[in-house]
């Protein structure tokens, strides 16, 4: 991959902090903290990994993404828009009562979403589910989700874990957005994870470590995952709660509390 579409990647993921921004700021509540530390992945899948079609989002063979964090649905939301699943327009009518963009994805009702999310830890079940799928029908589509390192504390992903690699689920690809931060404070003060990377390895799977801010090492990553054979791969994402914006960067309040209009002038000066 050429160091020009590395930048371009760059360019496209800052545009979508700029609309996460604006979204949380014009709705008034929401998640900036942990829908910036995820923005690289999803800009990186939606804009050089994954094979789908905005103009036909029920495509069969179209490649999977599973948000399981679905507080951070803004990032998702913008980077649909931007592909072309809906207008841009509608990003600004976040969380109204008549939008189809609500706090967490609703799969029902988003062009896009593929998996209905609120209740954390159940992300890494569904996209097992749809990647089992994919073999039992003899389909070469991939599933891609993204996990948060808090839900990774519940049981339910390590039953998930269990049964992926058991399956053999090796078009699964997960990342795990470790920005360290849950909504009661630090993981590591909340309920530690660690060593998550040899946790993952003893469940059978192929792991990788990587800067989850670097465009180079997404991709690399994705791309080890498409030639992996035998088993599912998890990615280590390290990344920053609130990156890209000053004030919000390593900060657990900002988990789940929006902008100001005076916090996001200054977040959109940072983020031109």
């Amino acid at each position: 991959m050429s160091n020009q579409e590395i930048q371009e990647l760059e360019v496209k993921a800052k545009e979508i902090r700029r609309w996460i921004i604006k979204m949380l700021a014009e709705a008034g509540s929401g998640h900036p903290g942990g829908a910036l530390s995820c923005t690289d992945i999803i800009t990186a899948l939606y804009f050089k990994i994954m094979n789908h079609k905005p103009d036909n989002p029920k495509w069969e063979d179209r490649d999977r993404f599973v948000l399981s964090k679905g507080h951070s649905c803004p990032a998702l939301y913008s980077a649909l828009a931007l592909s072309g699943y809906f207008p841009t327009s509608e990003l600004m009518r976040l969380r109204k009562l008549d939008s189809f963009l609500q706090g967490h994805t609703d799969m029902t009702a988003t062009p896009g979403v593929e998996m209905s999310a609120g209740s954390l830890g159940q992300g890494l079940s569904v996209a097992g589910g749809m990647a089992l799928a994919a073999k039992l029908d003899k389909k070469k589509f991939r599933v891609y989700v993204v996990l948060g390192d808090g839900e990774s504390q519940e049981g339910q992903i390590w039953e998930a874990a269990m049964a992926c690699a058991h399956y053999k689920l090796d078009n699964l690809c997960a990342f795990l957005d470790y920005n360290k931060l849950q909504i009661d404070g630090p993981v590591n003060e909340v309920m530690v994870i660690e060593p998550i990377v040899d946790k993952f390895k003893a469940f059978g799977w192929n792991t990788i470590e990587i800067d989850g801010h670097d465009m180079h090492q997404i991709i690399y990553a994705t791309n080890e995952a498409n030639i992996t054979y035998g088993k599912p791969t998890m990615v280590i994402a390290h990344t920053i709660k609130g990156k890209g914006v000053s004030f919000m960067e390593g900060k657990v309040g900002y988990h789940g509390v929006a902008p100001t209009k005076e916090e996001e002038q200054k977040a959109l000066l940072e983020l031109e």
